[in-house]
């Protein structure tokens, strides 16, 4: 049974029309699949036939383990939305992007396709200068409206500079995630480990962010 309406699907076919570039969604599931793997999957494909430049490969979490591993995957559902040539940009889904977050997918493959962002200068600049890398966990619920925000921008830094991995984590599908991090609202971005953003702070405030975390 699909997952999109065909008001959805048209809808969609229009919002990807002007792709330039090719995108691939790298979706890892496993033989006996995770509660919500088979629908990651199909929305993945059915987004995928509304463009001629998006294909899905899906590979499994367990026989795949090394090529999980190279692309630092450590769970499931995932997505990896990769450029031509299977470049990577370090822009991941973790769990379905279904909901308000099914817009945070639609908008990580045009910005993959076009390969280009728009950040402030001064962004630019810092991420220019990065010598360490920067790991952002954006935790997420399909029911929030503020979340593809978060989620959007961490893509964004992530396609702008090869030191910082992106990924949305949907926080009901890994709830001892939400508890290591002390998720009791969203979005909740975590940046290494040690440092938070609470809701969908505008971009200089994540950049204050990003700055202190290098600090820490």
């Amino acid at each position: 049974m699909p997952l999109m309406d065909d008001n959805t699907r048209e809808q969609v076919r229009n919002l990807l029309s002007d792709l330039t570039g090719p995108v691939k969604l790298l979706v890892f599931t496993q033989q006996f699949e995770c509660q919500m793997c088979a629908d990651t999957r199909q929305i993945c494909e059915e987004v995928a036939a509304l463009s001629d430049k998006i294909t899905v490969e899906v590979a499994d979490f367990v026989a795949d383990e090394a090529r999980a591993k190279a692309l630092s995957i450590d769970k499931i559902p995932a997505i990896a939305v990769l450029g031509a040539a299977d470049h990577d940009y370090g822009i991941r889904f973790y769990g379905i992007p279904a909901g308000y977050e099914f817009m945070s997918l639609l908008e990580a493959i045009k910005m993959v396709s076009a390969g280009t962002v728009n950040l402030a200068a001064e962004t630019r600049a810092f991420l220019d200068q990065l010598t360490a890398p920067l790991h952002l966990q954006v935790f997420v619920t399909p029911t929030c409206p503020y979340c593809p925000r978060a989620v959007i921008l961490a893509h964004q830094l992530a396609l702008a500079s090869d030191l910082v991995r992106a990924d949305m984590v949907e926080a009901n599908e890994f709830p001892h995630l939400a508890v290591r991090y002390d998720v009791m609202g969203v979005p909740r971005t975590v940046i290494n480990e040690d440092t938070f953003i609470e809701g969908a702070a505008p971009e200089f405030m994540v950049l204050q962010k990003l700055q202190e975390a290098l600090q820490n």
